[in-house]
């Protein structure tokens, strides 16, 4: 089971985007996506889920392209998700989550928060220099990084602190709108995905 994630410094950088651009440049393969996020998302509704105290799980169907969550199924998707979790509560909703994840031969999950629990086949970090925010968790995900997707680089130098170093070594790979994703970033992911098939 190949694992991708997906995670970014901040919302709106592009994760969905990036996301939604590997499986359309690899839709060959049996995707399952999921989208994890701590808030609810407005363009994705939840009456047909499972709901919780700890967290609220939805499976996509919609192919219109409205959602995040339905984008990944217009890219190729075989399988969309959109989980939210509340509050601490993401080991108990890994428990409802990873059975999912087991029965799919590709996985790729849009999230920061999953990488306290999975060790992915590769990490894909978003980063849009204008953007100013750079969360705590997305520092702890930056540090298991494999590659670094760099939106609007020629944007002035955001004031990001301790992040210099933590990029220092990891693959960045440039491009000025997060849906276009360079060739050069396909290059490196598929010889992994090729790697993890085997094993």
């Amino acid at each position: 089971m190949p694992l991708i994630v997906v995670g970014g410094h901040s919302r709106n950088v592009g994760k969905t985007s990036v996301t939604t651009g590997l499986i359309h440049a690899f839709k060959e393969y049996e995707w399952t996506a999921v989208k994890i996020s701590s808030h609810q998302h407005q363009n994705i509704p939840l009456q047909h889920g499972k709901k919780s105290h700890a967290f609220n799980l939805f499976q996509e169907t919609n192919r219109d392209g409205s959602s995040d969550t339905s984008r990944f199924l217009v890219a190729g998707a075989s399988r969309s998700f959109w989980i939210q979790i509340h509050g601490d509560f993401l080991e108990e909703a890994a428990r409802q989550l990873l059975p999912i994840l087991h029965s799919s031969p590709f996985v790729i999950v849009e999230s920061n928060r999953i990488l306290r629990l999975l060790q992915p086949d590769l990490c894909i970090m978003v980063l849009r220099y204008d953007i100013e925010e750079f969360k705590e968790s997305a520092r702890e995900a930056l540090r298991q990084a494999n590659a670094v997707v760099v939106v609007n680089r020629d944007s002035s130098p955001p004031p990001w602190e301790r992040i210099s170093g933590i990029l220092s070594g990891i693959p960045q790979f440039i491009t000025a709108d997060p849906q276009i994703i360079p060739v050069e970033l396909i290059n490196f992911v598929r010889p992994r995905l090729d790697q993890g098939r085997k094993q």
